[in-house]
């Protein structure tokens, strides 16, 4: 397939590029939404040998995140050796095993677990096994993304990838109360089935990965000439291809002789310390808007303001459902606001939202004689704004800078170090979450309401407009922040990273031309 050629096929490449990239992304939806019933099912308490309070519950979802930490390292390691396409192939085969292992989990005919202790230590490693393929696929899926997508593009195609991590969520909760409504919280099939479905994501994918081009990009960098000129043929077709071959080697060339470790990325002094700082605060302060926690742990947020366990949970799959929907909206707009401008408004909203679900949450628990429906109706709607706001706002721009901000032979190590903060953080929040639910009531929205401030604060302050520039222009913040001895972007070159750049009609050179140009 070739070039134009590529359009009488039912799909374009890079149509076939954006469905695997975003299938993929779904895998960490499907958790989410998998676990959010998993975590009330009797059968599955009783299975584990657990309580409905105990902290275990927190720690069986979070340790989730510590695998996707690691599994993040070893994939982009592996994708810079290997390829961008065998490190995520590899990736998705670890997916199948972690799910065997959570399925299995204290198996018996009668449901009663005669595992003991041993159903507990098998879904623990089924949920850290998980946790290194879909860490591995979201650092290295971005990437692969990223360096297939034009420089105006790049950020509408990594939010629609994102909205279909929200429809693995919508998907998996779906199931999820389906079979629990029809089989009931003390059926093991109830939690068992959301997780074998699951299987589906990676088996369909690896069956495909094969098709796929390795980036061209990638071949320059392992001095693969003919193989680069092979895929950039397959995408663009022979007339072009050797023009776009010329420019990803001009910008290989450039970058030749700048060697990139992790030493120069994570310690102070070192050549690329401060896009690192970036990109280690913006997964922080994703993790601070709380909405980790919300995700996971929705039906108990909507009990809280007084709505009975069924309501709470048909409720949560109307607000997931509507944060699917308005995930359309951060891809239309990602591109023409920017990534910076999203995040600031959003971190603003969240901060409204849950100062009012810490109103409602009180006025729902602590003050009798008001209606019910009085604190219900604009409850719910806080919630569901704040789950469209941190979708808009939040969801893929935090995993979309890393990849705009670091030159091609840091990019996998980038990414890298963005999952592994989002595991690290997230992890902390999901352990903490259930506690705090549990003794903080209503007050954690407060909790939440004050870091989201700060969240936007920092990135008002500190985070620069990477949106419609090529890689190498967003290198010059860095090079400029230097030169000015100041990180506040404001005051970095005239102010020149505040917002989106007027784009001219040029083509320019090295990364500016895209591999996979947008048709309007």
């Amino acid at each position: 397939m070739g070039g134009d050629s590529s359009t009488l096929s039912l799909l374009s490449r890079k149509h076939e590029i954006l469905l695997f990239s975003s299938t993929a992304i779904a895998l960490y939806g499907y958790d989410q939404g998998m676990m959010s019933l998993i975590n009330t099912n009797h059968s599955y308490l009783r299975t584990m040998q657990i309580s409905p309070e105990s902290p275990l519950i927190g720690i069986i979802v979070s340790v989730y995140y510590l695998g996707c930490a690691v599994g993040s390292v070893i994939a982009s390691w592996l994708a810079d050796r290997k390829g961008r396409r065998l490190s995520i192939f590899i990736c998705l085969a670890i997916t199948v095993l972690g799910n065997i292992f959570m399925f299995t989990s204290g198996m018996s005919p009668s449901g009663t677990s005669p595992w003991n202790d041993g159903a507990l230590g098998c879904m623990l490693t089924g949920r850290i096994i998980l946790g290194l393929g879909v860490g591995g696929i979201d650092a290295v899926v971005p990437i692969y993304s990223s360096e297939l997508s034009s420089d105006e593009s790049r950020g509408r195609a990594l939010a629609q990838e994102f909205q279909m991590n929200i429809f693995g969520l919508v998907m998996a909760y779906s199931i999820n109360l389906g079979v629990t409504i029809s089989l009931g919280k003390d059926s093991q099939w109830a939690w068992r089935i959301p997780i074998v479905i699951m299987q589906i994501f990676p088996i369909l994918l690896m069956s495909v990965t094969s098709q796929l081009p390795e980036t061209p990009r990638w071949f320059i960098s392992k001095d693969r000439k003919d193989d680069a000129r092979k895929a950039l043929e397959s995408i663009h077709g022979k007339e072009i291809a050797d023009l776009k071959l010329e420019e990803l080697e001009k910008a290989q060339e450039e970058e030749s002789d700048k060697n990139v470790g992790y030493k120069d990325m994570l310690f102070p002094g070192g050549s690329h310390f401060h896009p690192t700082v970036v990109t280690v605060m913006g997964q922080v302060n994703q993790a601070l808007t709380g909405y980790g926690a919300v995700s996971v742990y929705g039906p108990q947020i909507l009990e809280l303001l007084g709505f009975g366990v069924r309501q709470a949970e048909l409720l949560t799959l109307a607000n997931y459902i509507s944060y699917f929907l308005m995930m359309t909206f951060a891809w239309l707009s990602i591109d023409i606001f920017g990534r910076r401008k999203l995040m600031v408004w959003g971190a603003a909203g969240l901060t409204i939202c849950f100062g009012m679900l810490t109103l409602f949450g009180g006025l729902a628990s602590s003050v009798s004689g008001i209606p019910k429906l009085a604190v219900e109706i604009p409850g719910t709607i806080a919630l569901f704004v704040a789950t469209a706001t941190f979708g808009i706002g939040w969801l893929a721009t935090v995993w979309l800078i890393p990849t705009e901000i670091y030159p091609s032979m840091a990019r996998a190590q980038g990414g890298a170090i963005s999952v592994i903060v989002w595991g690290l953080a997230n992890f902390s929040v999901t352990l903490l979450a259930p506690i705090g639910f549990n003794n903080l009531k209503f007050w954690l929205f407060l909790v939440f309401a004050a870091t989201n401030a700060f969240a936007g604060w920092w990135t008002w302050t500190y985070t620069p407009e990477s949106g419609g520039r090529s890689f190498e222009e967003n290198q010059e913040f860095f090079e400029s922040a230097k030169k000015d001895n100041s990180w506040v972007v404001k005051d970095v070159d005239g102010g020149k990273f505040v917002a989106m750049p007027h784009k001219e009609n040029d083509e320019g050179d090295g990364e500016r031309s895209p591999l996979l140009r947008r048709r309007t």
